[in-house]
C-alpha cells in the first residue's frame, strides 16, 4: 500500500482498523466516547473497506470526532531534573536556617542570643532531616527494584513531614510490607492532600489491606480546602500549556506513578474536604461508563 510517510496510503483499499489508528495518529484526534457505534461504522469493523482515504474520511461525520488529544511525554533527563529541583527545594530552607544560626553562634557573645541560635538550629536541622527522609521514599529507589516497603516507614516519614500544631495526621493504613511504587504514590498524595489545606486541618489517610488490588483514600479537612485547577489535568499527564516545571513536577510524577501501578487517580472537592482516591483504572473507567449511563438515561 502507498504510503504518506507512515500515514494511510492515499489509493488502494483501506482496512477500517488499520486506516482508523492512521488517522488518529496523523491528526491526534480522538473519537468522541457519547456517540453510538453507528456514527463511526455501519458494521463490524474488520469486513470494511475503503477504496480511498476520501471514501474513508466521508464515512465518519464531523460531529463524532471530539477536540484535539494533547500528547505530552517528559524526556528522563528533564523528569529527573524538575525532581531533584524539587528536592533541593525542599531542603534548602531548613538548611538556610542552620547556616544562619551557626553565624550567630560565631559572632553572638550574649548567652540568650546562643540559647536561640542552638534551638534554631535542631529544629531546622529536624525539619531537613524529617524532609529527606520522605523524600526518599516518595521519590527515591528506596531499595532495589521490586523492593517492598513497610508502610510502618511511610507513616513515620509522612508524621515527621506534616503532623504539626497546625495539621493532625489519621493514619489507617494496615501494617504490611507494600511494593515501593504503591507507597510512593500514597506518599505523594498525601502531599497533594497537605497542600490542600494550607491554614492545617485533618489529613485521614487510609487504604485496603489487599496489595492486590489496592485502593487508596485521602480525605484532607479543613477551612478554605481546595485543589488548584490544574492538579486533576497534571494527574492525567495533560499539563496546562504543554508545560510542567518544579513546582508542578510533583503531581505530574504522581499522576505517573498510579499508571505504572496500573491505578487512576480522582479528585473531589466540596467545601472544608478535598477526597482524593486511587482505585484500578478498570473500576475508574467503569464508574465512569456507569455515570455516563445514568446522565443520559
Amino acid at each position: 500500500m502507498p504510503s504518506d510517510g507512515g500515514g494511510i496510503g492515499e489509493t488502494g483499499p483501506i482496512l477500517i482498523e488499520d486506516a482508523w489508528r492512521s488517522l488518529l495518529r496523523q491528526r491526534s484526534l480522538r473519537p468522541r466516547q457519547d456517540r453510538p457505534a453507528t456514527s463511526r461504522a455501519a458494521t463490524d469493523v474488520s469486513d470494511l473497506e475503503f477504496p480511498t482515504l476520501k471514501s474513508f474520511i466521508r464515512h465518519f461525520d464531523g460531529s463524532c470526532w471530539d477536540e484535539p488529544m494533547t500528547h505530552f511525554a517528559l524526556e528522563s533527563l528533564d523528569l529527573a531534573a524538575l525532581l531533584a529541583s524539587r528536592v533541593c527545594h525542599d531542603a534548602i530552607s531548613p538548611v538556610g536556617a542552620i547556616i544562619n544560626g551557626l553565624e550567630v553562634l560565631d559572632e553572638e557573645k550574649d548567652g540568650e542570643m546562643r540559647g536561640h541560635a542552638l534551638a534554631l538550629i535542631k529544629s531546622s536541622a529536624s525539619e531537613a532531616s524529617a524532609r529527606l527522609q520522605f523524600c526518599r521514599l516518595a521519590f527515591g529507589a528506596a531499595g532495589s527494584k521490586g523492593a517492598a516497603i513497610d508502610t510502618g516507614d511511610a507513616e513515620h516519614v509522612t508524621r515527621q513531614l506534616l503532623a504539626d500544631d497546625r495539621t493532625q495526621l489519621l493514619w489507617s493504613v494496615p501494617h504490611v510490607l507494600m511494593s515501593k511504587n504503591k507507597v510512593k504514590l500514597l506518599l505523594n498524595l498525601c502531599l497533594i492532600a497537605d497542600a490542600a489545606i494550607a491554614r492545617g486541618g485533618v489529613i485521614a489517610v487510609s487504604s485496603t489491606d489487599e496489595e492486590e488490588p489496592i485502593a487508596i483514600r485521602i480525605e484532607a479537612r479543613g477551612a478554605n480546602a481546595r485543589v488548584g485547577a490544574n492538579v486533576a489535568a497534571l494527574l492525567e499527564g495533560r499539563p496546562q500549556d504543554g508545560v510542567v516545571d518544579a513546582r508542578s513536577i510533583q503531581i505530574y510524577y504522581a499522576g505517573l506513578v498510579a499508571r505504572s501501578c496500573g491505578l487512576s487517580v480522582s479528585i473531589s472537592a466540596s467545601p472544608e474536604l478535598v477526597v482524593i482516591e486511587a482505585k484500578p483504572a478498570d473500576v475508574e473507567r467503569s464508574r465512569a461508563h456507569d455515570e455516563q449511563t445514568s446522565a443520559v438515561a
